[in-house]
């Protein structure tokens, strides 16, 4: 059976001698870097000047086992940090854009599915502008009423009371915003007629594409 004072003096060695081949490993590896008049240099330590260039470490063999990119500016991180989140961004609208694109190939398998899609949206428009366009022909007919009684007042050479003139000055503001709100509405819906011109086209594309792979 072995001493305790033996197997400790064994593990001393062993651990001597494996920092000696780390050491020796190490040794082995040099750096190089071009400066910025493009003149290589090599050292067997890190300079200043090796970070600020960036280096390469290479073996005794002169092959290259690792690169590391230069030091940047703060301008330079900044504009690198700026420049990852823009493209972070890009990234993912265009990944909601496929996965858009994807739910709607699987949603609408042909075109006459899509397109009666897209009709049921203009559709539910013209019906909320046909109740304006009701309401509005109804209040103007409230507007017309008020103005024959106020003129009847006038032919009778009577003044027009207060309460007719308050009514009509009302009468006047609900009409001008039915005018404006069914105005608002058949703009919304030529711009999605428009829109829906779009996307038809883009799902015409993407169907097209997604035949070619299948073939």
């Amino acid at each position: 059976m072995r001493k305790p004072h033996a197997i400790l003096f064994a593990a001393a060695l062993l651990a001597s001698a494996s920092a000696c081949a780390q050491q020796g490993s190490d040794r082995s590896l040099r750096y190089k870097w071009i400066d910025g008049q493009g003149e290589m240099h090599f050292s067997d330590s890190l300079t200043q000047d090796a970070l600020k260039f960036g280096y390469s470490v290479v073996n005794d063999q002169g092959l290259v086992v690792q690169r590391v990119q230069r030091q940047l500016t703060p301008q330079e991180r900044d504009a690198a940090q700026k420049l990852a989140a823009q493209q972070a961004a890009a990234k993912r609208v265009a990944d909601d854009r496929a996965r858009a694109d994807e739910q709607m190939l699987n949603s609408y398998p042909d075109e006459a599915s899509y397109k009666a899609s897209l009709q049921q949206s203009l559709t539910g428009m013209d019906q909320q502008i046909h109740t304006s366009k009701l309401n509005l022909r109804s209040q103007e007919q409230a507007l017309t009423e008020l103005l024959g009684r106020a003129a009847e007042a006038e032919h009778n050479k009577q003044p027009v009371p207060k309460f007719l003139q308050d009514s009509i000055a009302k009468q006047r503001g609900v009409v001008s915003d039915l005018q404006a709100l069914l105005q608002h509405q058949q703009a919304q819906r030529d711009q999605a007629e428009q829109q829906q011109t779009q996307q038809l086209a883009h799902y015409r594309a993407l169907q097209q594409a997604a035949q070619q792979q299948e073939h």
